[in-house]
């Protein structure tokens, strides 16, 4: 990287792969005073390299002996200001290394990223609160929740209904043993400032999960129970930025907690589609600065499914592109098509329209631009293609790809070019999402 004068903040998100570095990449990435990084360590690339526009997949593993060393090399030559943790061991190992790390960690201190990291040291810390559920040394009652004490999400849990269903060579010490909570199971989002307030504390509703993460949910008000809850932690652990905890309800309809992470929610979206971005508010945490945490006046409920992107080994210049049936669709601007063409606009690509519109419209090219607001500008050049003309006749297929909702016009310009061709639904493997 350059070594000129830096005008934002530089964060990086660690490791830069996982569901939660998405989260924070999309608060992050098109903040003005903020320019992002990522990177991931020493193994097989993760999805970070689909979306961040400075990515690194080549730092080593936090276990080795010279993580420390290049990280910091990695740190100076990118002038990094700050570092998202994004996995509870990276945020506990940077935290016991803070003094090592040559930019500041938005996580919380040691002690608390320990406590949070080992479900039993938390229900110690907090044996005396109402909210914390029964612990028990053994399987001693039926039902029973069990869970392993340094795993994230939902990964090793189990309900346990009978003795049948111990598992075979239960290690009790690596497990926690709980009473069985069979209510509605929240995740609270949180964030603590610098001087160690807690500005908000945002509970949502988890439908339903996948992988330990929740995909489905809605917003709900913060209750007083739930905030005196979010306080109590918050005043016997040292945050900074955001961080959450997840309770459930019990038999007795009381909400008890089931662990604490300082690190970056998986759902962090939910919290932002409230209209409170807690990773843009942490930085400005981090930096000392006052924050004031407002909410718009909605519920948000949110579904998410698996989302695809796409690499392709084909570079390309110039798009030829159809207009009626393509950047045009029933009448309206196709959507996904528009939004392509301005991404090859910055990207300065050339973009010639290939049309038959004059042939069967009374309107001309232009007027049916106009009338869709849409500039010509961004056409290097429109070609009216007669009825008795080819539009593989318009083509220069050297690093070109040709797109149109016509199957036919499709095959012709591919048996003559052997270039790629794109209806509108395969366009989506041209979208770069880097930023």
């Amino acid at each position: 990287m350059s070594s000129a004068k830096k005008t934002k903040i530089h964060v990086l998100i660690f490791p830069a792969g996982e569901n939660n570095s998405i989260g924070l990449h999309h608060a992050l990435s098109h903040n003005v005073n903020i320019e992002i990084f990522g990177a991931s360590s020493i193994g097989r690339e993760r999805h970070g390299s689909y979306i961040f526009k400075n990515y690194t997949s080549n730092l080593p593993l936090i276990s080795a002996d010279v993580f420390i060393e290049k990280f910091n090399t990695f740190i100076k030559e990118n002038q990094i200001d700050y570092i998202f943790p994004t996995h509870d061991d990276v945020s506990l190992y940077l935290a016991e290394n803070q003094e090592k790390i040559s930019c500041k960690i938005i996580t919380a201190d040691a002690r608390s990223n320990k406590i949070c990291r080992d479900k039993k040291l938390t229900y110690e810390l907090f044996a005396d609160c109402a909210f914390c559920p029964k612990v028990y040394e053994d399987i001693v009652e039926y039902p029973c929740f069990i869970k392993p004490r340094k795993e994230q999400g939902a990964r090793g849990t189990l309900l346990i209904e009978n003795v049948t269903e111990v598992p075979k060579n239960f290690d009790k010490e690596n497990y926690c043993i709980t009473e069985y909570m069979p209510g509605e199971e929240l995740t609270v989002d949180c964030l603590t400032d610098s001087k160690g307030k807690l500005k908000a504390a945002l509970p949502r509703v988890r439908w339903r999960k996948f992988g330990g993460v929740a995909v489905a949910g809605k917003t709900l008000s913060t209750t007083p129970e739930i905030l005196k809850i979010a306080e109590t932690l918050n005043s016997r652990l040292n945050f900074l930025g955001l961080w959450y905890f997840q309770i459930k309800k019990s038999a007795d309809g009381k909400y008890k907690l089931m662990e604490i992470s300082a690190r970056c929610p998986g759902t962090i979206c939910h919290s932002c589609a409230r209209g409170v971005n807690l990773p843009l508010l942490s930085v400005y945490c981090a930096e000392g600065k006052e924050v004031t945490i407002f909410e718009n006046p909605f519920e948000v409920t949110v579904d998410r499914v698996l989302i695809q992107r796409y690499k392709i080994n084909y570079e390309y210049d110039t798009v030829y592109i159809d207009y009626d049936d393509t950047i045009i669709e029933s009448e309206l601007v196709c959507l996904p098509v528009i939004k392509f063409l301005y991404q090859c606009k910055n990207l300065g690509k050339k973009i010639i329209m290939l049309t038959r519109h004059e042939n069967y419209f009374e309107d001309s090219i232009l007027e049916s631009l106009e009338n869709h607001c849409i500039s010509y500008k961004i056409f290097s050049e429109i070609i009216s293609v007669p009825n008795d003309k080819e539009k593989s006749d318009y083509i220069n297929p050297a690093r070109a790809i040709f797109i149109d909702n016509s199957y036919a016009e499709r095959k012709k310009v591919h048996d003559a070019f052997n270039i790629p061709v794109f209806d509108i639904e395969g366009m989506e493997v041209l979208e770069d999402w880097r930023c």
